[in-house]
């Protein structure tokens, strides 16, 4: 591309969708984190009509780019009462209609970069021009299907024997650099970091699965549909860079994780490391739902105590 077409950001960019303020310390943390381990690369906020003025304001005062995406739902919809975050979770397709881009890798705001894993950036992927119909579409990790909290909702079939991590317990070290086969498991990968090269073609073939009503059996929306659709066509990655705190747990997949090679947390479920923050920051003793024995949360705890000091150092002294 040419400097006179590229697209904000340049042609290869981090994404986060954000949709209210409740994810917004964990988005401004990212961010610093991704330039904290030096990547050569912006993250772009891609915000709904619902994100808040306060958060526009948040966002322009450090210099994150931001861009418009539509709220995407499905024509039939499903009730996410007991998990009303997928809602929101089917704007996280997004990326893979943003032609204008040569690559895409999409983060949750829940998530905080440990090393740079610019290398995802260069990852072979399916050409856009194969339209969806190749072996290579797009890359992500796994989902952890073991439900170590034991939510009663969750499908019958979410058990440690048909985890793609439990397939990795008997050889960690390749853990650290292989990813399970796509099809291991459930074959469902987790929708907190996709690595996509937009395509029209292949967005159309995600378009037409929301349009139908297919889409109202699954439960995981926007993974849910990625690995029905691309089942098997797809690229598992290691878990390091879609590192789901819960893998560290006792019992869960500790048998594969190693702390200084994890490239990127994931704070999935609740609480958030923030609502602990917030909860100190008031000086107030955290709610039980607020509380957290995860070790891994002092991380996310430190680095966005340094943001902030950073920031007011520069003048910029808000409530995120």
């Amino acid at each position: 591309m040419t400097d006179s077409t590229q697209p904000l950001g340049g042609p290869r960019v981090w994404t986060t969708l954000i949709t209210n303020t409740n994810y917004l310390s964990g988005l401004l943390t990212l961010d610093y984190s991704l330039k904290k381990v030096g990547s050569k690369y912006p993250l772009i906020a891609l915000y709904t009509d619902a994100f808040p003025a306060e958060g526009h304001a948040a966002l322009d005062a450090r210099g994150i780019l931001k861009r418009h995406v539509p709220y995407l739902l499905p024509s039939v919809s499903k009730d996410y009462t007991n998990d009303v975050r997928f809602y929101d979770c089917w704007s996280k397709l997004t990326p893979f209609s943003l032609v204008e881009y040569d690559r895409v890798v999409q983060l949750d705001s829940d998530m905080v970069a440990l090393q740079n894993m610019d290398e995802l950036m260069d990852l072979e992927l399916d050409a856009p021009e194969l339209d969806g119909t190749g072996n290579r579409v797009f890359a992500a990790s796994h989902a952890c299907v073991c439900n170590p909290l034991q939510k009663a909702h969750y499908p019958k079939d979410w058990i440690p024997a048909n985890c793609a991590f439990t397939t990795q317990h008997n050889d960690p070290e390749s853990a650290q650099t292989t990813g399970a086969p796509p099809t291991a498991g459930l074959g469902m990968p987790n929708g907190g970091l996709q690595v996509v090269n937009p395509s029209k073609g292949t967005y159309d073939k995600i378009s037409a699965q929301l349009a139908s009503s297919t889409a109202s059996n699954y439960d995981f929306a926007d993974q849910s549909l990625l690995g029905d659709v691309f089942n098997g066509r797809w690229v598992a990655i290691p878990y390091i860079y879609n590192a789901l705190k819960t893998l560290r747990w006792k019992g869960v997949h500790d048998a594969i994780w190693r702390d200084e090679n994890v490239k990127n947390v994931h704070y999935i479920l609740s609480p958030k490391p923030w609502d602990e923050w917030h909860a100190q920051q008031r000086g107030e003793q955290a709610q039980d739902s607020e509380k957290s024995k995860d070790p891994s949360h002092a991380w996310w705890i430190s680095l966005n105590e340094e943001r902030i000091e950073a920031e007011k150092a520069q003048g910029l002294n808000d409530r995120f």
